[in-house]
């Protein structure tokens, strides 16, 4: 089982870089960052992490997880890169697919592509995306992509996306291309990740919760004659406790992210490296 980092990053953190090589330097397999490119001023939904639904004010100072994600490239040589996750219905596919294909090319090949259709309307709508309908945006913008990775001359139809046949490269290093891994936690997800995807990215449910929807991909991806081990399930987000991660090893969970504190002080990168230090020695060490 793989152990992988996840954490946003503020602006005034400093440098990804620092951060991204401690942690390729104690084993960890993988890096993730969030992705929110504005915070809406005024909102009426509400957030499931916090006791009253607040936002908290890190979210609006998160940089694009993806330049932040070449940054920790360039440093490093065996580190995962991953986003946890991308909104993509507030995405252009044709320009995503060219920013994917190039981290994944220079990076070679270690790059993850975690999706999710998000939880604040507001700023789905602002950024231009169909809310009410973001999960068929979802599957219209990763089968559009997939024509752009594998085609030399590729096109799409489809409700939400359209463009006729068009050239677009570098291709990702990985091939097909990078795996695509869907966050969620609805009874639909499976069918999505059988039907268009490469992993699943449970949120927010228990131990059994993800042993049975396990055993509903792998039902699932037999009906449609699809090999069950070509599916990866990633939980994220949990605390750095070795006796949960051994009881997701357990179940056979392919990859845990641990999730690092966020902090907005001068001592961030002193306070991440400790952290991520202890971490090691609890986790990656024994």
């Amino acid at each position: 089982m793989h152990i992988g980092l996840n954490m946003a990053f503020p602006q005034s953190s400093g440098n990804i870089t620092d951060v991204a090589l401690l942690a390729e330097d104690l084993g960890f397999e993988s890096i993730w960052l969030p992705e929110h490119p504005i915070m809406p001023v005024h909102t009426n939904s509400k957030y499931g992490g916090t006791p009253d639904g607040s936002i908290p004010d890190y979210m609006s100072d998160l940089p694009d997880p993806y330049i932040m994600l070449g940054m920790a490239s360039s440093v490093t040589k065996s580190l995962k890169l991953g986003t946890g996750i991308s909104l993509i219905p507030e995405r252009n596919p044709l320009i995503l697919a060219k920013t994917i294909s190039a981290l994944d090319l220079y990076s070679q090949g270690r790059f993850l592509l975690g999706v999710g259709g998000g939880w604040l309307r507001e700023e789905t709508e602002i950024m231009g995306g169909d809310f009410d309908h973001r999960w068929s945006q979802i599957k219209e913008s990763i089968l559009s992509m997939k024509e752009l990775w594998t085609k030399d001359e590729a096109s799409f139809k489809g409700n939400h996306y359209n463009f006729p046949p068009v050239k677009c490269y570098p291709k990702p290093f990985q091939k097909p291309h990078p795996p695509i891994l869907l966050g969620g936690s609805s009874n639909r997800v499976y069918q999505r990740v059988v039907e268009y995807a490469d992993g699943w990215i449970p949120v927010g449910l228990t131990l059994d919760q993800v042993k049975q929807g396990m055993s509903r991909l792998i039902a699932l991806s037999e009906k449609s004659q699809r090999d069950p081990h070509s599916i990866s399930v990633t939980v994220y987000g949990q605390p750095p406790d070795l006796s949960i991660l051994e009881a997701w090893r357990k179940i056979g969970v392919n990859r845990v992210i641990v999730r690092l504190s966020t902090t907005k002080d001068g001592e961030f990168i002193a306070e991440v490296s400790r952290e991520i230090s202890r971490m090691a020695r609890g986790i990656l060490l024994r």
